[in-house]
C-alpha cells in the first residue's frame, strides 16, 4: 500500500498518535512484534470530521466503497447478560446481527449497541470505532472478505482521521475470528 489513496495523504499511525483515539494509540504501542505486519504498516491519514461517514467520506476523498470497512459494535443478550462484539465488515455488505452475530454471542436478542454504550465503553468516537483497541473480553469477528481485501480503509477511533491496513492484518489482531458469511 502506497503513502496515498484516492487523496488521502497515509502515513505511519505510530508518527501521528494525534490521530488517533487513546486505546488505538496504546494498542499500536504495544503491537506484538510477531505479528502480521509491523505497527509501521498502520497508516492513517487526518479528514474533515463532517465527512467521516462512509459514503460521504469515500464521496470526497475518492476512495471506493470497496475497500472501506465499518466496524459495528453489536449487543447480545441472554437473561441478565450482555456480551459484546466488534463486527468488521465492507462498506459495501451488512453484519448479520441477528443470525451470525446473535449465535456466535449465544444470545437470545442481539441488535446493534446503543451509541452512548458503544462510546463509553471503547473510548472511541461514534462513526470512527476500529477494531484496533476494543475491549479484549470482546469478540472481534471479521468477515472473511474483508480479510481478503489487499488493503482496507477503516476508522481510527476518531472521526476526524481513517486508518488504512492490509486486509489479511484485520483478521489476526488479538481475539479476531474470521468468519464466512459474517455480512451479507
Amino acid at each position: 500500500m502506497s503513502g496515498v489513496l484516492g487523496t488521502l495523504k497515509l502515513e505511519p499511525a505510530t508518527s501521528r498518535l494525534d490521530l488517533l483515539a487513546a486505546p488505538v494509540a496504546a494498542a499500536l504501542q504495544v503491537w506484538p512484534a510477531e505479528a502480521l505486519i509491523d505497527r509501521d504498516q498502520v497508516l492513517v491519514a487526518p479528514i474533515d470530521a463532517d465527512l467521516a461517514d462512509t459514503a460521504a467520506f469515500c464521496e470526497a476523498y475518492g476512495v471506493s466503497l470497496e475497500e472501506s470497512a465499518n466496524c459495528v459494535i453489536v449487543a447480545g443478550r441472554r437473561g441478565d447478560v450482555t456480551r459484546y462484539a466488534a463486527c468488521v465488515v465492507l462498506a459495501t455488505t451488512r453484519a448479520d446481527v441477528n443470525g451470525v452475530v446473535r449465535r456466535h454471542l449465544d444470545a437470545r436478542k442481539a441488535s446493534f449497541a446503543p451509541m452512548d454504550d458503544a462510546v463509553r465503553l471503547t473510548g472511541m468516537e461514534y462513526g470512527g470505532i476500529t477494531p484496533i483497541g476494543l475491549p479484549p473480553s470482546w469478540s472481534l469477528l471479521v468477515d472473511a472478505r474483508v480479510v481478503a481485501m489487499p488493503h482496507t480503509i477503516i476508522g481510527s477511533g476518531v472521526r476526524h482521521s481513517k486508518i488504512a491496513i492490509p486486509g489479511p492484518a484485520l483478521g489476526v489482531l488479538p481475539g479476531a475470528e474470521v468468519i464466512e458469511g459474517l455480512a451479507g
